[in-house]
């Protein structure tokens, strides 16, 4: 069976990625049309309840809830994006030379892997903006370093393991470069597991960007963020409940379909699991 044929028959993969597709369409979506002008504050309209000229309502300075939610979904996707991109890319280069080289070369990396470790993203978003202040791009950089290390040590474990099969070793005794062998055999055989966990590290970076935007050191107003409209609407839970579970749905439903289609990925990827389906 063919890869298409096998995923639409896989629970996990149909019901994350129509979430993340859901995602994806809202930001598109926003990009052409809202309900209303997501910045537009008209105080005479707080606070009111869903609607149909309000369809999830408005907030505490008449704001519209739907057109923030949807608005909102851009600098999700935009810091999932190029967060993980840098560690992607960062990353793979780093963890591909470690085990290319191995030795001296394969611990220094390791060891700058662990101290980076320490230093999660919240803590590296504080250490940022206390030099260059609060914003999206501090929140993208502050993600980005984290998942460096994540992609680095994947990468390294995978590339040791192939390193070891008997084709790369017919490829060494061939004449083959270490770079010509990492680029023509190990890139194609680890590709599998590192989609894998490029879609689950964008799920944790909207995880990230949204504690961010609570705290204050993500992205900054007027610009819509979900992780800021639940900081907002904590001071309103009794008197206007829906404001925060508005942004709390979107940011489930959209890590929770990124999580369910990295499972899905790494199922179909899986040539034993595959046979077995």
């Amino acid at each position: 069976m063919s890869f298409w044929s096998r995923a639409l028959r896989h629970p996990s993969f149909v019901v994350g990625g129509s979430l993340s597709l859901l995602l994806a369409a809202a930001a598109l979506l926003s990009l052409v049309w809202q309900p209303h002008p997501p910045a537009e504050i008209d105080m005479a309209l707080k606070l009111q309840p869903p609607s149909a000229a309000r369809w999830l309502g408005s907030d505490a300075f008449g704001r519209d809830v739907a057109s923030q939610l949807l608005v909102g979904a851009q600098a999700s996707i935009l810091v999932g994006v190029i967060a993980v991109g840098i560690g992607l890319v960062a990353g793979v280069a780093l963890g591909c030379l470690a085990a290319a080289r191995g030795g001296w070369v394969d611990e220094l990396i390791m060891r700058a892997s662990d101290f980076t470790f320490a230093f999660p993203a919240l803590l590296t978003a504080i250490m940022l903006t206390a030099i260059y202040g609060p914003g999206l791009v501090t929140s993208i950089v502050a993600i980005g370093i984290f998942n460096v290390p994540v992609f680095a040590r994947i990468t390294r474990s995978t590339a040791q393991a192939v390193w070891a099969r008997e084709f790369v070793l017919a490829a060494r005794a061939a004449g083959k470069s270490g770079w010509r062998i990492t680029w023509d055999h190990v890139l194609p055989n680890i590709a599998s597991q590192l989609i894998v966990q490029a879609s689950i590290s964008f799920a944790t970076a909207i995880l990230a960007e949204a504690a961010l935007s609570y705290l204050g050191l993500g992205t900054q107003p007027p610009q819509p963020s979900w992780g800021r409209m639940l900081s907002e609407a904590q001071t309103l839970l009794f008197q206007a409940p829906l404001l925060a579970l508005w942004p709390g749905v979107a940011i489930v439903l959209s890590v929770l379909g990124l999580n369910l289609m990295g499972d899905g990925l790494r199922d179909l990827m899986d040539p034993k699991l595959a046979r077995k389906r």
